[in-house]
C-alpha cells in the first residue's frame, strides 16, 4: 500500500490504459481535421472519412474508459485528486459528445455542416483542457 493511502494500481491496467488511451484522441483530432477540410471543399470523401475516424475512436476509447472509471471511483473516490476525476469526466464527456457527432455523420454530407464541426471542436476542446491540467497537475505533483 502506498504512503498516501491510495491502493497501488494493477501494472497490466496501467499499462493498457497508457498504451490505448492516446489512440481515440488521434482518430478525433482526425476527424475533427477532416470536419475543417470538408467545411471548405465540400468533397464527400473527407466527412465521410471522419465519421470512419469517429466510430473508430470510441470503439478504441472504450477500454480506456472502463479502466479509468475501475481507477478513479471505487471505494477511494474520496482520496483521489481533483485533477484525475475532471480528467475522468472531460473524457466521459467528450465519449457522449463523439457519440453524438456520429449520429450527426450518419446523415447526408449536406447535413454534417455545421453540427459535425462544432461537435468534432468540442471533442477535440475538451480532451485537449483534460489532458492539458493533468499534465500541469503531474508536473506540479
Amino acid at each position: 500500500m502506498k504512503s498516501n493511502g491510495i491502493p497501488p494500481r494493477s501494472t497490466v491496467a496501467v499499462v493498457l490504459y497508457e498504451w490505448l488511451n492516446p489512440i481515440p484522441l488521434g482518430f478525433f483530432v482526425a476527424a475533427w481535421l477532416f470536419d475543417i477540410i470538408y467545411l471548405y471543399s465540400y468533397e464527400i470523401f473527407w466527412t465521410q472519412a471522419a465519421s470512419w475516424l469517429i466510430a473508430f475512436g470510441l470503439v478504441i476509447a472504450i477500454i480506456p474508459r472502463l479502466i479509468s472509471l475501475t481507477h478513479v471511483w471505487p471505494g477511494t473516490a474520496a482520496r483521489q485528486p481533483a485533477a484525475l476525476k475532471l480528467h475522468f469526466w472531460a473524457w466521459a464527456l467528450a465519449v457522449i459528445l463523439s457519440i453524438i457527432n456520429a449520429f450527426v455523420h450518419s446523415r447526408d454530407a449536406w447535413a454534417v455542416v455545421p453540427a459535425g464541426v462544432t461537435l468534432s471542436t468540442m471533442v477535440v476542446l475538451l480532451l485537449f483542457i483534460a489532458n492539458l491540467q493533468l499534465a500541469l497537475r503531474q508536473r506540479t505533483a
